[in-house]
């Protein structure tokens, strides 16, 4: 029997564990930039081809190359604009003088929640008005946009995730904590949003078997705590200090620019459509049921 072909662009943590789960129904193939993780992806039965979204030039073995796309690479640091998008959707769709270009039938695109700005702690669902706030958010927004509209052009079945804040067992804000940063009082604070890796990594492949055309998705579970209460629940279970509670206006002269930008938006997502149409069952509905399956 011979396998589709799939394309995983961004070759991260994610990737390595959506492999698991697709390599057995997929011919895997990789995009990665650095020749010394070449061998890492052929472990997780991904083969690598190298390219750089930065440069249009090294990705020119993409067009045709898979049925279906993964976009999981983030875009770049600076602007409003993601040119490594617009960079592969080119290069995907690259004709040659004697070929026309064959064009993958279906594309998955991991986007971000921010998309949707300050929503004052209120309920989202995925018909919520864009509304971003810093350029990060404009660039994914721009990625989304980009995808839509060359989906439509051409012919693509486009899923894309709106996926809020990422964690595991790896990935838990354990120094943070060490290091004794403040969180905010709780009447100032905002609600935070998350998923857990291996949750996400099978609501992609969700998105690739059942994902409906043109269609968000939240991905996310069904916590939704403020940011205190999750540093504190991660606290607890790792019996390491709470972080001390302060006012915003104390944090801006403290914590960075970054987590402040975190800070300063509230939303809390609906995932309602995820577990209906893409017939999600989270493994690990809330952090807490995380925690309780680390031993400490």
């Amino acid at each position: 029997m011979v396998k589709n072909k799939l394309l995983i662009v961004g070759c991260g943590d994610i990737a390595m564990r959506l492999s698991v789960l697709l390599k057995t129904r997929y011919h895997l193939i990789g995009l990665c930039r650095n020749v010394e993780n070449f061998d890492k992806l052929r472990a997780h039965g991904i083969s690598p081809v190298a390219g750089d979204l930065d440069y249009p030039a090294s990705l020119g073995r993409l067009s045709g190359v898979a049925h279906t796309i993964v976009h999981l690479a983030p875009p770049p640091g600076q602007g409003r604009n993601d040119t490594r998008t617009k960079h592969l959707l080119t290069a995907l769709y690259r004709q040659s003088k004697t070929k026309t270009a064959i064009l993958p039938q279906q594309f998955v695109y991991i986007s971000t929640s921010a998309v949707y700005g300050d929503c004052g702690g209120g309920w989202v669902d995925e018909s919520r008005t864009v509304n971003p706030r810093n350029d990060r958010a404009w660039r994914r927004l721009d990625a989304e946009r980009q995808i839509r509209n060359w989906g439509n052009r051409h012919g693509v079945r486009i899923s894309i995730l709106r996926v809020p804040g990422i964690y595991a067992e790896n990935r838990l804000p354990t120094t943070r904590l060490q290091q004794g940063l403040p969180a905010l009082l709780a009447h100032e604070d905002s609600y935070t949003n998350h998923i857990h890796a291996d949750d996400l990594a099978r609501i992609i492949v969700a998105a690739v078997h059942y994902g409906k055309p043109g269609r968000v998705y939240h991905a996310c579970d069904d916590s939704h705590l403020k940011m205190g209460d999750y540093f504190d629940l991660v606290a607890d279970h790792f019996r390491l200090p709470r972080p001390r509670k302060i006012t915003r206006e104390q944090a801006q002269t403290i914590l960075s620019p970054g987590m402040l930008s975190f800070m300063q938006e509230s939303r809390r997502l609906k995932n309602v459509r995820m577990k209906q149409e893409l017939r999600v069952r989270l493994r690990y509905p809330t952090v807490a049921d995380c925690l309780a399956a680390i031993t400490v």
